[in-house]
């Protein structure tokens, strides 16, 4: 069987495990765990709190440092409210499609990392090769952020990852942060005959709302000279409000969630302390004037730092020289790759599959571009069977 037909093989199986982010995905972990053990990968498995999803690293090759990582997360999104044309579970091949939930964000890659670690386990590599699967990277990327922090702890350091999203095969050097928060108004309920002696928890996510927004505007001046992002400033986003139970009734609670997309760690912070200062002086003492027991709470759901591009990238020169590509660009979504980066793994995020199709009922990988990751990934041998000069 030839490296494609494997890889559509094994992209069936995983596509067939609905590891939708609320739901479990050790299934997909053991499914995976199992192949790589078979091919001689030595294994680390680890939990999350609940029990219920795992992260997967496992490494073919010397214990050493200096690895490449290959990294793919293994949760995706709902499909629920999606008019698919096949079911989002069964692999389809149409064409030169396949069609199936996850299929290009991000079981595509992983199918084709899978594919070709046999041929690894057979060659006598000088430096290591990982291969790190993840949970929930779709609601704040948590399992990524859980790994970083046991390979920090373990010693591990390889020196270079590729995150494989779908790029089309493009090589990406950098992405804003995403900053996820919810923020929870406590009011007092009342009468809406008699605003005044209530706390309306909605007019006040709305104020927060307002100065939100006008923080946001603020950031757009603070855009860093010759900034390649699009839009070139930290963006700041309500995503939904929620509270009340009846227009007569003063709502005693309410909810924001809102994101921030940040250039630099600098713009996160002021807006972050702006905000505390606006609640603290201004919200609060109005609200507690009236019921002590008002109160604004803002809780952290992710906050995922962005790949920063820099001059010097072992993990973006590796990428060119597999692929052929010279140009390296810069994309609005939010990937792992800042995790690794931030511990000092020089990454990149190169993959098979168009992020359009991300998301969408009747998402699909074309074969052509599996069969361009493959081509990338055999042309990863050298990397890993020549010693490696001292940096």
């Amino acid at each position: 069987m030839d490296d494609l037909a494997r890889t559509k093989e094994i992209l069936a199986d995983l596509v067939a495990f609905p590891t939708i982010s609320a739901d479990s995905n050790l299934q997909l972990i053991a499914y995976a765990g199992d192949l790589l053990s078979s091919a001689g990968a030595q294994l680390s498995v680890s939990l999350d709190e609940s029990g219920t999803k795992a992260n997967l690293f496992a490494t073919i090759g010397p214990d050493r440092d200096g690895g490449i990582v290959l990294s793919g997360h293994s949760d995706v999104v709902p499909v629920e409210g999606q008019e698919w044309t096949s079911d989002p579970f069964v692999l389809n091949e149409r064409g030169d499609r396949l069609y199936g939930r996850g299929t290009c964000d991000m079981k595509g890659f992983i199918a084709a990392c899978l594919s070709v670690a046999p041929r690894f386990a057979r060659l006598d590599l000088a430096r290591p090769l990982h291969f790190a699967f993840t949970y929930d990277e779709e609601v704040g990327c948590l399992g990524a952020r859980a790994l970083v922090e046991e390979m920090k702890k373990a010693g591990l350091r390889p020196s270079a990852a590729i995150i494989g999203e779908p790029t089309m095969m493009g090589i990406i050097e950098g992405h804003k942060g995403c900053y996820e928060y919810t923020t929870e108004f406590t009011g007092l309920e009342g009468h809406g005959s008699q605003p005044d002696r209530g706390v309306n928890a909605v007019e006040y996510a709305a104020r927060y709302i307002s100065r939100l927004m006008d923080l946001g505007e603020e950031l757009k001046a603070r855009a860093p000279e010759n900034s390649r992002f699009t839009p070139p400033w930290t963006t700041v986003q309500v995503g939904r409000i929620a509270g009340g139970n009846a227009r007569n009734t003063i709502a005693g609670h309410c909810f924001v969630e809102w994101e921030m997309r940040p250039v630099h760690t600098d713009d996160s912070d002021y807006l972050k302390r702006e905000l505390v200062a606006y609640v603290d002086n201004v919200l609060l003492p109005a609200m507690r004037r009236v019921s002590p027991d008002a109160d604004v709470v803002t809780s952290v759901i992710g906050e995922v730092r962005g790949l920063l591009p820099v001059s010097q990238s072992e993990a973006r020169d590796i990428v060119f020289e597999l692929t052929g590509k010279t140009e390296a660009e810069l994309v609005a979504f939010g990937t792992e790759a800042g995790l690794f980066q931030e511990i000092g793994i020089s990454s990149v995020i190169c993959g098979p599959g168009s992020i359009a199709q991300a998301h969408k009922p009747d998402e699909f990988i074309e074969l052509g571009q599996l069969a361009a990751c493959l081509e990338m990934l055999d042309k990863l041998q050298p990397k890993l069977t020549t010693p490696q000069k001292r940096r």
